[in-house]
């Protein structure tokens, strides 16, 4: 058996210029992910730890950063895990590369071994003769690549290895989303790369499939890189075993990153006041929290709410919350003018519109509640404007 650690978009030294005064603490959540990744590695006692592009977030890092990363590496090879490290698009191996500056290898105390591969354009794979495996990583020297990196994936020629693992910064192919992408492989590819797992990086969020006979995934940023990403925060330990003549892969999720999302709805009816839509809030304040609260239903008109207000006294007490008012006004009632009055028109052409709109249910898809919310916005604050009452927006 081969069990191995698969990890990706670190995004380390990540300058998070739209977090402000809080750029330096997502950084150093990012940084404490990593360690929490090593930890686990040494924990399971992995074989190997596969890291698939943008380790750093770019190029351009002082040495001390480095120095940082390479120490925790350095627990690795302490430990005899080996190490395999794939540039990705941020950290990509260009003439100014993070690789050419640092010998990342030699910093981690692996002078004159196996025990840490940095993949680079005239190195795109590596024989661990030890764990009996080849690591294949094509990458290039520019960003977009000039062809797919599973181009030259030759697994039969190397008759008698026991493992083939692939490790690319890449997205699979998806017509109309992946077609500005700068390294795109198809599942065509993968399967006819006959690799017995493919440890992808790029994609944030955490996934895995087959094609072919070939296992792959993406084991998603260690932290979230950015605080909408809520299918980050793992890593993934990867199990290989052969018996009877056949392969079988075995990947398990674990969780590294502190970050926690949460989404909530409230009804507006119940809220009550701003001060009280606070106080409920409060009731989860987490600073590790990513909280998104929507407020839904009818709200009463006496609920006078300023949802940029509520987010600004909640700031500090998590990491990110955002409110959310896609609540309704209500229809009016009481006294109808009559349809013949330019009062009575419109209310009643607004009225069978805005029915129109919530009844709506087109090829399954539900109804349009923003526009209805709209509608009702517009004949609420129309019939208080066509009666003569003052209306102050």
């Amino acid at each position: 058996m081969l069990r191995l650690l698969h990890t990706a978009d670190v995004h380390l030294g990540a300058r998070h210029a739209d977090l402000g005064d809080r750029a330096a603490m997502q950084r150093e959540r990012q940084f404490a992910a990593f360690v929490a990744t090593v930890d686990l590695a040494l924990a399971e006692k992995v074989d190997l730890v596969l890291i698939a592009g943008d380790l750093f977030d770019s190029n351009v890092q002082p040495r001390r950063s480095v120095e940082r990363a390479a120490a925790q590496l350095k627990r690795l090879v302490d430990a005899r895990i080996r190490i395999v490290i794939t540039p990705g698009t941020h950290d990509l191996y260009d003439r100014a590369s993070i690789y050419r500056a640092y010998d990342l290898p030699a910093l981690a105390g692996a002078v004159g071994s196996d025990l840490v591969t940095v993949l680079d354009p005239a190195h795109p794979e590596v024989h661990l003769k030890a764990l009996d495996v080849i690591v294949h990583g094509r990458c290039f020297a520019t960003k977009r690549a000039p062809y797919s990196p599973l181009r030259d994936v030759e697994v039969a020629k190397h008759d008698g290895v026991a493992w083939h693992l692939g490790l690319l910064h890449a997205s699979i192919a998806i017509e109309g989303k992946t077609d500005n992408d700068e390294v795109v492989i198809t599942l065509d590819e993968i399967a006819a790369s006959h690799l017995d797992y493919l440890a992808l990086g790029h994609w944030h969020s955490t996934s895995k499939g087959k094609a072919g006979k070939t296992v792959y995934a993406y084991a998603g940023a260690p932290e979230p890189v950015a605080l909408d990403q809520d299918r980050a925060g793992k890593v993934l330990l990867v199990s290989l075993d052969a018996g009877d003549g056949k392969k079988q892969v075995t990947i398990e999720e674990r969780k590294v990153g502190k970050t926690r999302f949460e989404r909530v709805q409230l009804d507006a009816a119940t809220v009550g006041s701003q001060p009280n839509l606070i106080a409920k809030l409060l009731e989860r304040a987490d600073p590790d929290l990513v909280l998104d609260a929507e407020l839904m239903g009818v709200r009463p008109d006496e609920l006078d709410l300023h949802v940029e207000e509520v987010e600004t006294e909640l700031a500090d007490k998590f990491l990110k919350v955002r409110v959310r008012d896609k609540s309704v006004a209500p229809l009016p009632e009481g006294f109808v003018a009559s349809p013949d009055t330019v009062l009575g028109a419109f209310i009643s052409d607004l009225e069978a519109r805005i029915a129109e709109v919530e009844a709506a249910d087109v090829g399954g898809a539900p109804a349009d509640g923003e526009m209805a919310g709209e509608l009702r916005d517009a004949l609420r604050l129309g019939r208080l404007l066509l009666s003569g009452t003052e209306v102050t927006l």
